[in-house]
């Protein structure tokens, strides 16, 4: 099928992209199209206008610094693959976007047209949720920060306003010594994740697991950040006997639907399995 028609603006500044959105409520934002244009060509999506951020400066750097790492939303999946930096200020980031899709939409995909399509399969929101990220947004009444926790609300479903731009996602600074891992299945390599989990956690002087993150996408709404599991994972040596509480305790925390995928109970001890692996991953590097 082909896109209906739309209106196409590509503006010089970020003031000038703000005011085409507050003016005409129907307008939608475009960065690489990575997931805009599979749904305008079957017509889900008939926007009166693309805005088109391909002209405005400072959204496509990364940042690398005490801080964390902060990602302009028009950063590509490639411009992460290749930035050495990331490889020790955020590997499990790297990790992750590694199983994006194919090596062309990595080539046009983007941080910030992922985090505000939502896709509850998708990695990028996995990442931004169980990383605690912060998502830098611009409207018509001025810049704030909305926390990730905060920021999806539903599959496709997220906290911007219609006239509000994601400029930058944040990632909190990521220490020396951390333990991490991320799985993922999918049927096919570069498909949506059927499952997949991300952890990390930190470690105590005796060895004890603190700080624990575990997020999974895939299996709800939304990626979801499971706080029973780290309640598991804080305080104690990641072993098998830790890791095997935390595969069931992943299983019991989510509640995924039947589709035409899989069945609700595949999918629960399918993520229980990504979890477990990704633990293992973690306490074996």
């Amino acid at each position: 099928m082909k896109p209906a028609p739309f209106e196409y603006q590509a503006p010089a500044t970020l003031r000038q992209a703000i005011d085409l959105l507050a003016a005409d409520p129907e307008a939608v934002v475009i960065a690489g199209g990575q997931s805009l244009m599979p749904v305008l060509a079957f017509r889900l999506a008939m926007p009166s206008m693309l805005v088109d951020l391909r002209r405005v400066p400072g959204l496509g750097n990364i940042a690398v610094g005490e801080s964390g790492v902060r990602l302009g939303a028009r950063v590509r999946w490639r411009d992460i693959e290749h930035d050495r930096r990331l490889a020790t200020a955020h590997p499990l980031l790297r990790e992750a976007i590694a199983h994006v899709a194919h090596y062309q939409i990595r080539n046009r995909g983007t941080v910030g047209g992922s985090i505000a399509h939502a896709d509850p399969a998708a990695e990028m929101p996995g990442i931004a949720m169980t990383c605690d990220a912060e998502i830098a947004v611009v409207g018509k009444s001025g810049a704030h920060v909305i926390q990730a926790a905060d920021f999806f609300q539903g599959a496709l479903t997220t906290a911007l306003t219609p006239d509000e731009i994601i400029v930058e996602i944040r990632l909190p600074a990521w220490p020396a010594g951390r333990r991490w891992g991320f799985q993922e299945f999918a049927r096919r390599r570069g498909d949506f994740a059927m499952a997949a989990a991300a952890v990390f956690y930190d470690q105590d002087a005796r060895g004890k697991a603190r700080n624990a993150h575990v997020g999974v996408i895939g299996v709800g709404d939304r990626p979801l950040r499971l706080t029973a599991v780290e309640d598991v994972l804080n305080g104690e040596s990641i072993d098998e006997a830790t890791i095997a509480k935390a595969d069931a305790a992943t299983s019991a925390a989510v509640e995924p639907q039947d589709d035409i995928h899989a069945s609700a109970a595949y999918r629960r001890s399918l993520v229980g399995t990504m979890v477990e692996r990704a633990l293992k991953s973690a306490a074996a590097a």
